[in-house]
């Protein structure tokens, strides 16, 4: 077995959409960033790499390549899982934690994990979606930005 861990962090800014966990969020902010943002996938598929000892997103995804400017993040997601496979491992399982003020997200918790799991062509019990505040300190309890932790379980396929 192996394991994993992701984090990832994006400012809030207006006039973008909001995507967390390849499900978009009515707010009136959203995300920054080279791709749709989507710091949840973005942190789940860093667990993934970080498991298989390989580099991270930005070595897959650089933010100087004009050609992937707002890639839809499941596509990085299933690049991790494909490279997983390439190298003979399963996903056994992921937890993930996403640090929020604002919005509040706790109603579109199972719709995360729903994308999630089938991006990740798993079943949705091997997925763990969380929510939580940054209980007002720092940028993300300003509601500046949204970060999230991710962890994964990978096993050798059989």
């Amino acid at each position: 077995m192996r394991i994993g861990y992701g984090y990832d962090i994006h400012r809030l800014v207006v006039g973008r959409p909001l995507v967390l966990g390849g499900v978009t969020i009515p707010c009136e902010v959203g995300l920054e960033g080279h791709s749709d943002a989507d710091c949840l996938t973005h942190a789940l598929a860093d667990s993934i790499f970080g498991a298989l000892a390989l580099p991270d997103i930005g070595h897959w995804f650089p933010n100087t390549d004009p050609s992937i400017r707002g890639i839809d993040s499941r596509r990085i997601l299933e690049k991790a899982v494909h490279e997983a496979h390439l190298r003979g491992w399963v996903i056994g399982n992921v937890d993930c934690v996403v640090i929020a003020e604002r919005p509040r997200i706790g109603a579109f918790l199972d719709a995360m994990k729903t994308s999630l799991s089938a991006t990740m062509g798993i079943r949705p019990d091997q997925v763990g979606v969380k929510a939580t505040t940054n209980e007002k300190v720092g940028d993300i309890g300003k509601g500046l930005a949204i970060a999230a932790h991710a962890t994964c379980l990978l096993i050798r396929s059989e």
